[in-house]
């Protein structure tokens, strides 16, 4: 590892006391008896479940995690989790066109968020069809959420292909914790109108959960020119958890999750020949529909197993009027196209002047002068029609794990994997395509003795449209103490490709035409695109040193880490229909440190900092824009008694798409106890410090700050 790296990789919070860190570093090498005092062990140690599906202790993982406890979750006041993963360090938010919020860890593709793994209590919502996740409608409500872990690295180990970066999972509160009703309304600037309302009960052998919640606000108000932006969104959501005890060694849980909503499109069509347009509307109505159920299993103290299956379906309906030149839709111009795109492209744009390219194929020469001669005699009149970009995608998941203690020092999870994708657009598929995935998993802890431990895992996958892959990770922890471990982690992870980038067959018809062409109602645009078939799998090495501790007297917890990640065999093309030529022929390196801080000053007082310095480099400029060189956070949250607290956090990336993100957000909120029952009155204020456009220069807000007020009733 190059010297430069490690000099990179310092991390510094400007402003803040090293007294965290010098106590850190005392109690590690040296003041005997303060470390003695620090290292005392006199409470129950934390578990964390996401790393390598066994309950371990930070100290233990071989990976950096942040958890982000309900306790923060409410403080923040954040209303979706792309939000809340601000919190996280090296988590980059950034938004696309409106209200379409992107993640990535360390980054990648501006637009393109699609080398992550996303779970809601072991679901993944990940779309494979599109390679996305479809943040402003995952079907939960941050209400139900009890928690969320982060596994800040590759770990295709564990979850299989796409959890390349990182792994997000999302647990929600357990229906025993949920009994009676809570009432919750939220009103605020840019058109925030937020509800939520559950009821929980149970009974002798179980208990179950049912809320209802949904989300509206305006989104951005205008673009680069001071125009109205289109990017409202609205989303209904149903949700129904419950437990069931079959027996004293035996739970059967089961979920079901529905939504329903929109979010406006700003017209972003853009046509070949002249200046067309037909109105503002692509917008896209969503339907989501999930469910799952999980049997859980305790053979006896050291052996457990669960059999889980779930069925999930995603529903994108997007149809807007488009116009452009009659000439569009001629047969002659689609066959230029699809011998010759950038010859086409070029005869296409210059039919207006007649300055038409020179060609020496006799063939193009001949479809040229067809083209020619259809413009001449009415192809440039203006013809509109509905454009369907709609999508439809099915997923049926089923899955069974063994967890088994070997030995009083040797621990094995072991399972079984199979995944059935379905992807239907006319558009992007000219009609459905499926895939089928087998994994087996297999993660072996072996505690040498009370202070080494030595982790090894696997991934074995066969999917029908990528292939097979085999991804390994070794890690050894060194544990100074139960609570205070060093790590050294090796891991490989691959990405497949996904549908749209290997299978794609991208063509418009046009329906509804007006005028009628050639006496048809329906026509097809001329631009069409093929995918290559024969991408092989994104993959990543990486490597990573670290430290994780939990001062038991101090109540602070820390986790710092040194990462180096290379990506071979990139797909990095953006997704559009005009010569998308997908390749592995890119790659990426990110580099650098990361720092988590949470500590618990008084019982009333608790501060929290992250820092992430990623020193990224990409083939592909695209690749490296949503990467911010320096970005962080930090929150103070403080109860004053008698019902009254607070929570004030910041925000910071140096730049994301060439932006400066800043932001400090003030929450205050009240308690009141009435005949039993508890009302909290809340208040957000949130201000922007600088005043730049969010990741892309057409997302701008009127104002700076935003002020939200809510009310929340339990009973």
């Amino acid at each position: 590892m190059p010297d430069s790296f490690l000099k990179q990789g310092r991390f510094v919070f400007p402003g803040t006391p090293p007294y965290p860190r010098l106590l850190l570093l005392t109690a590690l090498l040296g003041g005997p008896a303060l470390a003695e005092d620090l290292f005392i062990d006199n409470q129950d140690l934390p578990q964390v479940l996401t790393a390598t599906r066994l309950k371990q202790s930070p100290a233990a993982v071989p990976g950096s995690m942040t958890v982000l406890d309900n306790e923060l979750i409410r403080a923040s006041g954040a209303r979706d989790i792309p939000e809340l993963l601000r919190l996280v360090p090296g988590m980059m938010i950034g938004y696309g066109a409106g209200n379409q919020p992107t993640v990535n860890y360390h980054g990648s593709n501006v637009s393109d968020a699609r080398r992550m793994q996303v779970l809601i209590d072991g679901r993944s919502v990940y779309r494979a069809g599109l390679a996305t996740v479809d943040w402003s409608d995952i079907p939960v409500a941050i209400e139900d959420i009890e928690r969320i872990e982060v596994f800040r690295g590759p770990n295709t180990v564990s979850y299989g292909a796409n959890a390349l970066m990182a792994v997000v999972n999302i647990l929600t509160r357990n229906p025993a914790d949920s009994h009676g009703t809570r009432v919750k309304l939220t009103r605020g600037q840019d058109g925030i109108n937020d509800y939520y309302a559950s009821q929980g009960f149970g009974w002798d052998s179980g208990d179950l959960r049912l809320s209802l919640s949904g989300q509206q606000d305006d989104g951005f108000d205008h673009d680069q020119f001071g125009r109205d932006y289109r990017d409202s969104r609205r989303a209904n959501r149903i949700n129904i958890n419950a437990v069931h005890t079959l027996a004293p060694d035996q739970t059967l849980e089961w979920q079901l999750a529905a939504k329903e909503g929109s979010n406006q499109r700003p017209y972003t069509y853009q046509p070949v020949f002249g200046n067309y347009r037909a109105g503002d509307n692509a917008d896209v109505n969503a339907k989501d529909y999930a469910g799952s159920v999980r049997w859980n299993l305790d053979l006896n103290p050291e052996h457990s197993l669960y059999v889980q299956g779930s069925a999930q379906h995603f529903d994108r309906q997007q149809v807007w009027r488009a116009c452009d030149a009659a000439i569009a839709f001629s047969p002659e111009l689609t066959r230029l196209w699809q011998l010759d795109p950038n010859f086409a492209e070029k005869v296409a744009r210059n039919l207006y002047t007649g300055n038409l390219p020179i060609t020496t194929d006799p063939e193009l020469g001949a479809l040229m002068g067809q083209v020619q001669n259809q413009w001449a005699s009415g192809g440039r009149n203006t013809i509109c029609g509905d454009v369907d970009q709609s999508t439809r995608e099915t997923r049926y998941d089923l899955e069974i794990q063994d967890t088994l203690s070997l030995t009083d020092s040797l621990r094995l999870v072991s399972g079984m994997n199979y995944r059935y994708d379905r992807a239907d657009s006319q558009t992007y598929f000219n009609g459905s395509l499926d895939d089928q995935t087998w994994r087996l998993f297999g993660q072996l802890e072996w505690r040498a003795d009370e202070h080494w431990i030595v982790q090894g895992g696997a991934m074995y996958e066969h999917s029908q449209l990528s292939g097979n892959s085999l991804t390994p990770r070794v890690a050894v922890n060194y544990l100074i103490t139960p609570r205070h471990g060093l790590r050294a982690v090796y891991s490989e992870a691959i990405r497949s490709p996904d549908m749209f980038e290997n299978n794609v067959n991208w063509s418009y018809t046009v329906k509804n035409l007006s005028p009628n062409l050639y006496g048809l109602q329906n026509g097809e645009y001329f631009v069409k695109t093929r995918g290559p078939g024969n991408l092989d799998q994104e993959r990543m090495r990486s490597r990573e040193l670290g430290y994780n501790g939990a001062f038991s007297d101090l109540d602070l917890n820390v986790d710092v880490k040194l990462f180096y990640d290379e990506i071979t065999g990139m797909i990095s093309e953006p997704l559009k229909n005009n010569q998308f030529i997908a390749s592995n022929a890119n790659k990426a390196r990110f580099s650098g440190s990361e720092a988590q801080f949470d500590w618990r000053v008084t019982q009333r007082d608790r501060l929290r900092l992250t820092y992430a310095y990623v020193d990224a480099w990409a083939s592909n400029p695209a690749d490296r824009r949503l990467s911010a060189r320096n970005s962080g956070s930090a929150g103070w949250l403080r109860d004053w008694g008698e019902g009254w607290s607070s929570a004030l956090f910041y925000y910071g990336d140096d730049a994301l798409n060439q932006y400066r993100y800043e932001r400090i957000d003030l929450r205050l909120a009240k308690r009141f106890k009435i005949q039993g029952s508890n009302l909290e009155l809340a208040a957000l204020w949130q201000q922007r410090l600088d005043d730049e456009p969010v990741t892309l220069e057409q997302n701008r807000y009127d104002s700076r700050h935003r002020l939200s007020v809510s009310a929340e009733l339990e009973f």
